[in-house]
């Protein structure tokens, strides 16, 4: 159920210039929930000529648009996936565009609420689930707008228009909700459909969920008011009532303070990789763009609008608190801790406590207007909480959404750019000719692609390896992962956005044999550790030393969808931290050994005990002191083809054994090689790389021994 309200928030169309769409519409109009239904043979709407196709507005209140495709089927035209760094258009919109959408939205058209599509969502993927957001007491319903061209490849959009004279009642708004959330669930009856409320709108879809239990729901909650009770601002409504309009045209700079962050509304903009001087420039820049359009407020949701959100606001909050126990969805709250407006983290972990499946994730530098300020990108914590999917279960294969290019950028630079400053990382392969080079030009392009090498001391080559691939090849490495990294934190009151989010952005998946099995059908790059968590948790002597099972694991699958096998060496953890208390040591200190076993007693066991060593190891954090980093350094040996012994691998496992053992020796012998030739390298030291970059060239760039 759909409408188109202006030229600049029209319903979303092809721009393939090929095919001409074909509108039928709908029409259900009336405020309070009340309606007046108009047939499709009566309101069949057909645009045809390009000066009409999307220039004029469409007034219908509340329509359901289906689009007929002349010349072409929709399945022709729509993408089934998106390429790897893809433009998601984060940081080309700001809280400015925001005010200067809604002052063009809010004039008076009579009509009762409304849903529209945003342009700049465009065509979303094929068989993406809807999304429909439900915006704060502004409710203009352009909260979105940093988020717009991200959210609408994946998403079919749909945003809650309110007008500012509209007074329908709570009640009425989620009716109005409730009933396009039956239809599009009788529509797609196996899709779930995903409600996004920011503020006001979260205690609006909450009723929803709560009266919908039977609906596959997952609920995006941003700040919600159902904390309304404990806020500051209730007692102030009084206030507000005898508040003289004189004095009220001053409130929208206090509010606009009050419900957000203006410094992280002007940063979004803004690139890390930016000299810290040109970071405050820009930023004191935005800041000024911004500072005028604050007294829009004043238009945008005037003094008796305000007296009656407010009022709403309190009925909303009651209204759904009382059906809390009735929530049966999924639900993903976003909670901000300089939220002036509510008390927004503590009412998250009041949700998570009340709430049968609810998953909080913390961002203590923004305010209350969260999905208008810089360091939260909607659908990056989406991707990262394992949010996403398309059906009733997620398929981590199928559902996965490659990075984007802005979250490569802040991936690489903000969370683990010490991390790559510090250690240079060097890659080099090897030809089919067995020549060494620089760079990756050795490892295949096409897939499938099974990479199997040594686990450095905490898995710290991971962190260069995935971004390295994707810089200079453009391919997605989608690494296998001890299932602890998807299990939520226990004991964690307020989680942030963690490493371990970001590692689902960048395509992890739990090590199992399904998931393996899936990504090599999918001819994708696939990373793996034989070795797994005791090479990465190895003990004090160990280091470079492979602790494999005795089973051929992974070769007989990747014989069966003939995958390229590269196995690779790594070296570098004894140049960037020493290992002083290992496994061993933290088992003879009383309490610290008991903490490890209870941490330990349910955790996920890959392999049966009776595999060995490899199959025992327990889960915790070594203690290491860190030096003055070195270099890590990575080769990756002679592509080994399986395609064409397939048969005889399949079905001899003396065969794949021998194979096994083949791509155990190649790696160690990578290890070999690297241990040997960094003593060549003019570079190994930070010191001499920050120097030569300095006066020569970007950190990637940074010449090491030649091979």
């Amino acid at each position: 159920m759909t409408s188109v309200v202006s030229s600049q928030a029209m319903y979303c169309f092809f721009s393939t210039p090929e095919i001409t769409p074909r509108f039928r519409v709908r029409v259900q109009s009336g405020s309070g929930g009340g309606n007046s239904k108009v047939s499709p043979s009566d309101s069949a709407l057909v645009i045809g000529e390009k000066d009409k196709k999307f220039g004029g507005r469409i007034d219908s209140w509340n329509a359901s648009l289906k689009c007929g495709i002349k010349k072409k089927s929709v399945k022709d035209v729509i993408s089934s996936d998106l390429d790897v760094l893809w433009d998601d258009g984060y940081g080309t919109k700001t809280a400015k565009d925001f005010f200067e959408g809604a002052k063009e939205m809010i004039r008076p058209d009579g009509g009762p609420p409304r849903w529209f599509c945003p342009t700049e969502c465009g065509q979303p993927l094929k068989d993406s689930p809807i999304l429909l957001f439900c915006p704060g007491i502004v409710g203009v319903g352009l909260a979105l707008t940093l988020h717009h061209k991200a959210l609408g490849k994946v998403f079919e959009v749909r945003c809650l228009h309110i007008p500012v004279n509209d007074r329908t009642p709570f009640e009425g708004l989620v009716k109005f909700v409730e009933e396009t959330v039956r239809l599009e669930h009788a529509s797609s009856p196996n899709k779930p459909i995903y409600l996004v409320g920011d503020s006001f709108g979260g205690c609006l879809v909450l009723a929803v969920a709560a009266r919908n239990p039977e609906i596959d729901l997952v609920v995006i909650l941003a700040n919600p008011a159902t904390s309304f009770d404990r806020s500051q601002l209730r007692p102030l409504i009084p206030l507000w009532e005898a508040l003289p309009d004189g004095l009220y045209n001053a409130l929208p700079y206090l509010l606009s303070f009050v419900m957000g962050n203006p410094v992280e509304m002007a940063r979004v903009n803004i690139e890390y990789r930016l000299p810290p001087r040109l970071q405050i420039e820009q930023l004191f820049q935005n800041l000024i763009a911004l500072l005028p359009h604050l007294s829009d407020l004043v238009d945008i949701i005037p003094k008796d609008t305000l007296i009656w959100k407010l009022k709403l606001l309190k009925s909303a909050a009651s209204y759904a608190n009382s059906r809390l126990h009735a929530v049966k969805a999924e639900v993903l709250v976003l909670s901000s801790g300089n939220d002036h407006m509510l008390p927004s983290g503590d009412e998250a972990q009041r949700l998570k406590r009340t709430l049968k499946n609810c998953t909080v994730r913390y961002f203590k530098d923004n305010g209350h207007n969260i999905l208008m300020e810089g360091g939260v990108n909607l659908l990056t914590v989406i991707k990262g909480t394992g949010k996403y999917r398309r059906s009733r279960r997620i398929d981590l294969v199928l559902d996965f959404i490659p990075p984007s290019m802005s979250e490569f950028k802040q991936g690489y630079d903000e969370v683990i750019g010490l991390l790559r400053f510090a250690t240079g990382s060097a890659m080099f392969s090897t030809l089919n000719d067995g020549k060494i080079v620089k760079g990756l030009h050795g490892v295949p392009n096409e897939g499938p692609v099974l990479l199997v090498g040594y686990h450095m001391l905490m898995g710290l080559e991971v962190y260069s390896l995935v971004p390295e691939f994707l810089r200079e090849k453009n391919i997605m490495v989608r690494g296998v992962t001890h299932p602890v990294v998807f299990r939520e934190r226990q004991g964690v009151s307020s989680p942030e956005f963690s490493l371990a989010d970001w590692m689902k952005v960048m395509g992890a998946v739990p090590v199992t044999a399904s998931n393996l099995f899936n990504l090599l059908s999918a001819k994708s790059h696939v990373l793996l550790y034989p070795g797994g968590a005791r090479e990465a948790l190895h003990n004090r002597g160990e280091e470079y030393k492979l602790f494999w099972p005795d089973q051929q694991e992974f070769v007989r699958m990747a014989a069966r969808f003939g995958a390229t096998i590269v196995p690779f060496g790594t070296v570098g953890e004894d140049d960037v931290a020493e290992l002083v208390l290992d496994y061993n040591d933290f088992m003879k200190i009383p309490v610290i050994n008991d903490y490890i076993r209870d941490a330990n007693r349910n955790s996920i066991r890959l392999r049966d005990k009776s595999k060995g060593e490899v199959a025992n190891q327990e889960l915790y954090l070594p203690g290491i002191l860190p030096k003055v980093p070195g270099r890590f350094y990575f080769l990756f040996g002679k592509p080994i083809e399986t395609k064409d012994r397939k048969e005889e691998i399949l079905e001899d496992r003396e065969n794949a054994n021998q194979l096994y053992l083949h791509i155990k020796s190649e790696v160690e012998r990578c290890i070999a090689y690297l241990l040997k030739k960094r003593e060549e390298d003019p570079y190994r030291s930070i010191v001499d790389r920050t120097v030569y970059r300095a006066l020569h060239s970007p950190l990637h760039e940074v010449p090491a021994f030649d091979p």
